[in-house]
């Protein structure tokens, strides 16, 4: 499956903490995500509302302990998100979660610049 990976202004890869969640492009946006530590440390991954999920994890001390944090999501289907995360975490190994859905990986494009 071929996803569009989300960059900000620049086309540059988003800040965790800087990014503008009240913009309306997050309003009922859904899929997965990916949040990293630039250099190239996968910290985590995950599926959800989007605007939400990050927001959380924003305020979490386990992921915000790293330093210059980098975030992007891409819009998958409610029903294919689950197999999305699964390759994800197989593929990228994120250093923070563990419990991914029990399904079977649907590959995907990675990021990239």
């Amino acid at each position: 499956m071929k996803l569009t990976w989300q960059k900000c202004l620049g086309n540059k890869w988003c800040s965790l903490l800087r990014l503008n969640l009240s913009h309306d492009h997050f309003d009922g946006l859904a899929g997965v995500y990916i949040i990293w530590q630039d250099g190239g440390l996968i910290i985590r991954v995950g599926q959800g509302e989007i605007r939400g999920r990050i927001s959380k994890h924003r305020s979490d001390k386990q992921i915000t302990a790293y330093n210059n944090l980098l975030v992007t999501w891409a819009r998958v289907s409610s029903w294919e998100r689950g197999g999305v995360e699964r390759f994800l975490a197989e593929k990228l190994n994120p250093v923070i979660g563990s419990k991914f859905p029990d399904v079977l990986p649907i590959p995907v494009n990675l990021p990239s610049n």
